[in-house]
């Protein structure tokens, strides 16, 4: 069974910094490409990054663009998203997702960005 676990979230300032981490179980992690995703209050789920198996491969919406940074450590079965420069606007509940798309996801962990 896959099982995706977030955590790292929490409220932060503007232009602070987080790192969100997301461990993996139940699957070949280091087959698998991953993402992070995001749902905001009252919006449609977003795809934030992507990451191929060996990092080879690196993806980000546009809104998060040379803010946020991907990456993961296949021997831990670890996903990371480091967010610097947090705005308002990426309040949202975090998720790290299988593959390139946005399920099977994890429970999610809570990032507000508010002063």
């Amino acid at each position: 069974e896959v099982q995706l676990v977030e955590s790292g979230g929490g409220l932060v300032q503007p232009g602070g910094s987080l790192r969100l981490s997301c461990a993996a179980s139940g699957f070949t992690f280091s087959n698998s490409a991953m993402s992070w995703v995001r749902q905001a209050p009252g919006k449609e789920l977003e795809w934030v990054s992507g990451i191929s198996t060996r990092g080879g491969r690196i993806s980000y919406a546009d809104s998060v663009k040379g803010r946020f940074t991907i990456s993961r450590d296949n021997a831990k079965n670890m996903l990371y998203l480091q967010m610097n420069t947090l705005k308002p606007e990426d309040t949202a509940v975090y998720y790290c997702a299988l593959g390139w798309g946005t399920s099977p996801r994890g429970q999610g962990t809570q990032v507000t960005v508010s002063s």
